[in-house]
């Protein structure tokens, strides 16, 4: 299996037994730079109850997280060690879960970011 079709399974499993808050009003997928020798990268879901698209700040806002559930990334060509390719790699993967994912609807039913815990979000998706 691929990286892409782990990085489903993890997120189906997580979007399959777990309900998310009612007071849940976006989503962010936290990234983490890694120094475990397997794991480079990981990401992290959080459902939160503020979203401010000019305030990143809403991310801390947590209600609910897959907590020590993590995707783990490994060191490849693929995911060579460089933060931004890492970000940008992770976010398209976020972007086609969220157009073909069997569990999609109940990300894009709110706004969905991504980014490293200590930089700025990226919007992925806002919910219309």
């Amino acid at each position: 299996m691929d990286i892409y079709g782990e990085f489903v399974n993890w997120l189906d499993n997580i979007l399959e037994n777990n309900e998310m808050p009612d007071e849940t009003k976006a989503f962010c997928f936290n990234l983490y730079e890694e120094s475990v020798e397997d794991c480079v990268y990981s990401v992290q879901l959080v459902a939160c109850n503020a979203f401010d698209e000019n305030d990143s700040d809403w991310a801390c806002e947590e209600v609910w997280s897959s907590e020590e559930d993590i995707f783990c990334i490994e060191l490849s060509d693929e995911t060579e060690k460089d933060w931004k390719a890492a970000q940008g790699l992770i976010v398209n993967w976020i972007k086609e879960y969220l157009e073909s994912g069997k569990y999609s609807g109940i990300l894009t039913a709110k706004p969905v970011a991504a980014g490293f815990v200590d930089g700025d979000l990226e919007l992925v998706y806002k919910a219309e």
